[in-house]
């Protein structure tokens, strides 16, 4: 496999055995992640898939809710007794 298509930066073992099974492992994840890609329709690059599960490996969330657009919140006022950080 050309070095340029493995990115990855760091090894956690480096005979032969260890280089191959990881390879295996980043080819397995590529492919798991391009197989949901494809079956819930996201939109997100390949990359941006795993920057997201990354984050929320620990997650107890279904996989189609975590690439679902957000709902933002706004508050109606800020407090007056409240002291502000900064003058905006």
């Amino acid at each position: 496999m050309d070095q340029a298509a493995f990115k990855n930066k760091r090894l956690l073992g480096y005979n032969e055995n260890a280089v191959r099974t990881q390879i295996w492992i980043a080819v397995s994840v590529y492919v798991l992640v391009a197989i949901a890609k494809k079956k819930y329709g996201l939109s997100q690059t390949l990359y941006e898939i795993l920057q997201i599960l990354s984050i929320s490996i620990l997650e107890k969330m279904p996989i189609n809710q975590l690439f679902q657009p957000t709902q933002l919140q706004y508050f109606k006022e800020q407090n007056p007794n409240q002291l502000t950080m900064f003058d905006l």
